[in-house]
């Protein structure tokens, strides 16, 4: 394990509840929900209660009762084995390096929208790859400084959230609201909600990111519940202004995932200089925000896969850090990488940006929604295994109401996951399957050859570390 006095104590309460905004609140998420149509604001209030809440209390307490670095993975690896740590950790971490050219390429169609309307798909792939490797520098930064990141990202979300969310019910009220988003609409057409589910479930999670970097904290145990319940309400709170604000202003049919924010933008602010020059500037900040939470993200999943790495269980290329500050070079640099290839891979695949994004999106969430599957599983035996262990912060109601919490939380996941690939109604997408399927075997099949790996060395090393210990002996 890592010792904890080899890390300096940089996160107050404020900026773990920054960085915890951070990586749940997506801006990129209000123009994935509002593609639902009115419906969306209905099954976020569903999601919430039966989801977001549940995932947040049990979160707080896995992270206040078990405050070490690796967060996630440490979990898991207590609850049941280092092996069963290893998977999960390469799931989450690989997830971050699939997820990132989807983030990337919206990036770059909002530029596009925004800012050069000719530009080409491989000149957005071009655009996204820098983009990673940006990312990559930041990583390698101390915590001290990269910190600053997310931490300005998160109220660039809240400007640009207020901004859609205040600008679209003003304008649907002084022209007619676009999609009718009240609760009668919303009822009526429930079925049509159904193959968006996956998403609104995708951006309820990373509350336990923070959990990666517990070494980093003041006081964890106070700071990470409070941060947890903070952030929790903010985001809900803010997701759903937003999405209201977009379908106020825009029509369900003519959302489009990749330029819904621009078209909004200008759909709200355009027809003068002044509004065009607001549209722009409000455009730039929602391109830092996208890059903040990218940053945010492979923080704390390349320090887990570190942390693996260090305990012999992932690569070693992944336990390459800085000696003075502790940054993840390694995996941050790998990270990059995977992203880089799978970005000029799928350019060749994908006939548009949004199809692109939909099929980067689905395959990366799929990987991404595997580990909480996991984390839930180790609450349960935890709660039941390590009863006396001192909770700080504990899910109210005893194990009864905590292992219900948990098992609502993993049907819920599994749910979302058959969701990616089919919705009940609606013929399967063989091409889909293929695609996003295929890509997630292979994926889990890489993950099973590294751990064999990994536990391949550690028996050397214990068999090496034996007979130094027989020869010094005889000696």
């Amino acid at each position: 394990m890592s010792n904890p006095n080899t890390h300096k104590k940089t996160l107050t309460t404020t900026d773990v509840t920054l960085y915890t905004v951070s990586a749940i609140l997506l801006v990129d998420q209000i123009a994935m929900s509002a593609a639902v149509g009115p419906s969306a604001i209905f099954w976020w209030l569903v999601v919430l209660v039966i989801f977001f809440i549940p995932n947040t209390l049990v979160t707080a307490e896995l992270g206040t009762s078990y405050p070490e670095q690796g967060g996630i993975y440490a979990w898991i690896r207590d609850a049941f084995s280092t092996r069963w740590g290893a998977r999960i950790t390469w799931l989450y971490w690989i997830n971050i390096a699939l997820w990132m050219p989807a983030v990337y390429i919206m990036f770059a169609g909002i530029y596009s929208a925004l800012f050069a309307p000719e530009m080409s798909l491989w000149s957005q792939i071009g655009m996204g790859i820098a983009l990673c490797w940006m990312t990559t520098w930041a990583n390698c930064l101390s915590l001290e400084k990269s910190k600053w990141i997310p931490n300005l990202g998160t109220p660039i979300k809240f400007i640009i959230i207020l901004t859609l969310g205040v600008a679209g019910l003003m304008y649907g009220l002084n022209n007619g609201f676009a999609n009718d988003i009240s609760l009668s609409s919303a009822m009526a057409n429930l079925e049509e909600g159904l193959a968006f589910i996956p998403v609104i479930v995708y951006g309820c999670l990373g509350v336990e990111l923070v959990c990666a970097e517990s070494d980093e904290i003041r006081n964890p145990k106070k700071s990470i519940p409070r941060a947890m319940l903070i952030a929790g309400l903010v985001t809900a709170s803010f997701y759903i202004f937003g999405t209201a604000g977009v379908l106020a202003a825009v029509p369900a049919e003519n959302i489009d995932m990749i330029d819904i924010l621009a078209t909004t933008l200008k759909e709200l602010f355009g027809g003068s200089d002044l509004g065009n020059a607001f549209a722009l500037v409000i455009g730039a900040l929602m391109l830092f925000s996208l890059y903040s939470t990218m940053v945010t993200w492979t923080l704390g999943g390349n320090r887990a896969v570190a942390e693996a790495a260090d305990e012999k269980e992932m690569p070693a290329v992944f336990g390459w850090v800085n000696r003075k500050h502790k940054a993840p070079i390694g995996a941050a640099v790998m990270t990059s990488v995977i992203s880089s290839a799978i970005l000029v891979l799928y350019g060749f695949m994908a006939n548009n940006a949004e199809e692109l994004f939909w099929t980067l999106f689905s395959f990366s969430a799929i990987i991404f929604l595997m580990p909480y599957i996991g984390m839930h599983f180790a609450f349960i035996k935890l709660r039941l295994t390590d009863a006396n262990h001192p909770r700080p912060f504990k899910v109210p109601g005893g194990n009864t109401v905590g292992v219900l919490m948990s098992a609502m939380c993993i049907a819920v996941l599994a749910m979302a996951i058959l969701l990616f690939f089919w919705v009940p109604g609606e013929p399967l997408d063989l091409s889909l399957l293929a695609q996003v399927g295929g890509g997630v075997i292979i994926t889990l099949i890489i993950g099973e050859l590294l751990v064999h790996r990994g536990e391949k060395l550690k028996q050397q090393q214990r068999r090496e570390s034996g007979h130094i210990k027989v020869n010094s002996a005889s000696a």
